[in-house]
């Protein structure tokens, strides 16, 4: 691996991959890095793993398509470098990262993110039991080993990746005790006014409906409107308890308990380099700001990929071709002129793939920002802080997220406030009637990931020796 490249990018899924297939194309230097020991990303997770024809036909012809992508990926050229973390960019850009417990440093002229989403953080009673995790996880757990859950299963949540895991689980022969279906009433109501821009892509929304027919046919229980989810066990999870949209108390057995309430992107590396975010309403998120290339307000960094905003896979890779594009340009501006009509038909495209957007957000929106969570559920996991310590701390006002973080260490763990900071962001518009945008995010500090005493020292060595 060289010190120097054209342009870094983080990230190997969709997005990351197209982007760099096509700055190939046009004779660009590229590094590409990821964490994962192969490319592919979440959506094509361990793409290149032997499995049999069996998984793969249950993964869905989605998945399946993976397989030509990360092949044209590994043929393209890039640099790439799988198992790496990067954990500082310094303006300039030069780039920390680590490999094989060694740290070392990258320039790039150009950075391009995409580094995708991040699952929703779900607190409830009993989350933090052996048992209960999240949907990405179980699908995680599914894709890269083959892992059917035992005992009664009970997925809860709303959104597209619930109903794609439980068809997924269906066909390798997993079974599923119930769906506890969190999406309020109305959906189709709110939905209804956005048809228009679904039916510009009705194949995808013929595949829900598809989805919902086969839990059908499988028998699977639906509970919708479900409300006050809780889970409990002594050690581990073993029930879990739930009201009915008809206002019915149910507890059941349980061993496992998945649970989704969306994605949101991640945003963890704009923060930290300051960049300019917005809050989006309809994802109850907040999103880089971006131009019609996908850079930020820094110059020279960009953004592709759920990063910029949660749109899925197919959207992905038209907005990792856009920014390959807009990165060539700027760094080649001779070429820029001949790029145009390409610039023009992707943006076509991602207009067509973005218009079914509205009609999915209005159906299955972010959670409401009630009702609060009770005083003893643990809000940030990494330092066991619980809801109630954190009302307590912001009990005298004027207190925001990062006044909450010193306070009480929320936010300080090695998750840096990933699996917390929309949880306290919820907490303190409740506690002062704020909206979430004038409560804002924590401010990311460096590392951006946990770095140990010995990769630094690797760093200092590397330095020395040159």
């Amino acid at each position: 691996m060289k010190q120097a490249y054209d342009v870094l990018v983080v990230g190997s899924g969709p997005a990351g991959m197209a982007a760099a297939r096509r700055m190939r194309q046009l004779d660009l230097d590229v590094l590409v890095v990821d964490e994962q020991p192969m490319p592919g990303g979440q959506v094509w997770r361990a793409q290149e793993q032997p499995r049999g024809a069996e998984m793969r036909a249950a993964l869905g012809a989605d998945y399946a398509g993976g397989a030509a992508a990360v092949a044209e990926f590994r043929a393209s050229g890039a640099d790439y470098s799988p198992e790496t973390q990067v954990w500082q960019i310094e303006p300039g850009f030069h780039a920390f990262m680590t490999h094989g417990a060694r740290a070392f440093g990258v320039d790039a002229k150009a950075i391009l993110l995409a580094t995708g989403a991040q699952e929703r953080p779900v607190p409830l009673r009993g989350w933090t039991l052996p048992g209960v995790m999240t949907v990405g996880a179980g699908q995680i757990l599914l894709k890269g080993s083959g892992q059917i859950p035992q005992g009664p299963l009970w997925v809860c949540g709303s959104g597209p990746l619930p109903l794609l895991y439980m068809n997924q689980l269906l066909a390798i022969g997993g079974k599923i005790a119930g769906f506890l279906d969190t999406a309020p009433k109305g959906g189709l109501r709110r939905a209804l006014p956005h048809l228009g821009g679904a039916l510009r892509n009705a194949r995808d929304i013929l595949k829900g409906i598809g989805w919902h027919a086969a839990l059908r046919r499988a028998g699977v229980p639906v509970y919708r409107h479900v409300t006050e989810v809780q889970a409990y066990g002594d050690g581990r999870l073993q029930e879990v308890e739930f009201r009915s949209q008809d206002g019915r108390a149910h507890r059941h057995s349980a061993a496992v308990l998945m649970l989704h309430e969306g994605l949101v992107p991640s945003v963890h590396t704009t923060m930290a380099l300051s960049c300019e975010h917005d809050w989006d309403a309809a994802q109850g998120c907040f999103v880089p700001r971006l131009d019609e290339n996908g850079m930020t307000s820094l110059d020279g960094l960009y953004v592709a990929g759920d990063g910029a905003g949660i749109a899925g896979m197919k959207v992905a890779p038209l907005r990792g071709q856009i920014a390959a594009l807009g990165i060539a340009a700027r760094l080649r501006p001779e070429g820029a002129g001949a790029m145009r009509g390409e610039r023009d038909r992707l943006g076509r495209a991602l207009r067509q793939r973005l218009a079914a957007r509205p009609f999915l957000d209005a159906l299955y929106p972010p959670p409401s920002a009630e009702p609060r969570l009770p005083d003893e559920v643990v809000v940030c996991r990494c330092e066991e802080i619980t809801a109630g310590t954190l009302r307590a701390a912001a009990a005298g006002g004027g207190v925001g997220p990062n006044q909450l973080k010193a306070f009480t260490r929320c936010g300080m763990g090695p998750c840096q406030g990933r699996q917390c900071g929309y949880s306290v962001n919820r907490l303190l518009t409740q506690e002062y009637g704020l909206s979430p945008e004038q409560v804002g995010f924590f401010r990311i500090r460096p590392p951006l990931k946990p770095v140990t005493l010995g990769e630094l020292a690797s760093l200092t060595a590397e330095t020395e020796a040159s």
